[in-house]
């Protein structure tokens, strides 16, 4: 009897030492509750449209991301469209062709203007829509337009044939300037760039968020992959696309990086729907 209550509590001790360990990350609600992942996935497995707004470097995140993506996939099988912020509208016929199996991968990452962090954080996200024969559309504006209208404004434009016109949201769009995203990016600018700043910012999440409306179908899920600013507080392209379709369920899951993942900040409330704290300890993608 003395040696199993010994062997209970070395167990104790080692389960309690185990559990004071760093974390390396921590899921949250809305309202600051810890989850686990499967209640999160089950929660925005409700909606039309997941928004999972990212750290472009952070390796957890992008490991959620494919882990959420498998768990989709299991879940609506057939049943998925997805699309990235890392793609840019006008490759789209060059990552169809690829998909497709018509080109090889070699020249799609020569031709489609790749991100540098694509072999480690996207190509497993393209390569599981390869093999299922999902639809993964490049929703980003051009590059080149958002230069254009960050040194001339949407005036620049103007001049673009109307082929390339189909790359970017019909305009003109509103641009709220009130939303309070926008206002942090014209603080964090420091007057540089002027309007044109926040035009810029504008027309990427109005292209996006117009792909994301033209593509989406019933009974179909879209995941979205895009940088955490552009769907935080539900602005960005969450506001554009509910101005596109106010009936759209939307679901969005946002990240942070902190000293511990395991306390809730409540600067934190009213981000997203879920939130990943990711220990800021750790490494980066690039």
């Amino acid at each position: 009897m003395v040696n199993k209550i010994g062997i209970l509590l070395m167990s104790a001790m080692l389960l309690m030492a185990f559990r004071s360990g760093p974390s390396a990350y921590a899921i949250y609600n809305a309202e600051g509750q810890q989850v686990d992942f499967d209640a999160m996935l089950d929660e925005v497995s409700k909606a039309d449209v997941i928004f999972f707004g990212e750290y472009h470097n952070n390796p957890i995140i992008h490991w959620m991301q494919f882990e959420l993506l498998k768990s989709m996939h299991e879940r609506f099988p057939g049943k998925l469209i997805l699309g990235a912020e890392m793609f840019e509208a006008d490759n789209q016929e060059i990552l169809n062709e690829y998909l497709a199996g018509v080109t090889s991968e070699k020249s799609f990452e020569k031709e489609a203007r790749l991100w540098p962090n694509y072999k480690t954080d996207y190509k497993p996200l393209v390569t599981l829509a390869k093999e299922n024969n999902y639809p993964f559309i490049a929703t980003n504006v051009p590059r080149r337009y958002a230069s254009t209208v960050y040194m001339s404004g949407f005036e620049g434009l103007e001049g673009l044939s109307k082929e390339a016109k189909e790359w970017i949201a019909p305009m003109p769009f509103e641009v709220d300037t009130n939303l309070a995203s926008y206002k942090e990016m014209m603080q964090m600018g420091m007057g540089h760039g002027g309007m044109n700043l926040l035009y810029a910012q504008a027309i990427k999440d109005a292209t996006m968020a117009w792909n994301i409306y033209r593509n989406f179908e019933k009974k179909h899920k879209f995941i979205h992959f895009n940088g955490a600013f552009h769907s935080d507080q539900y602005e960005g392209i969450v506001w554009y696309l509910k101005q596109m379709n106010k009936k759209l369920n939307v679901a969005t899951i946002s990240c942070a990086e902190v000293s511990d993942p395991m306390q809730w900040d409540d600067n934190s409330a009213g981000v997203a729907d879920f939130l990943i704290y990711v220990d800021s300890d750790m490494t980066k993608t690039h």
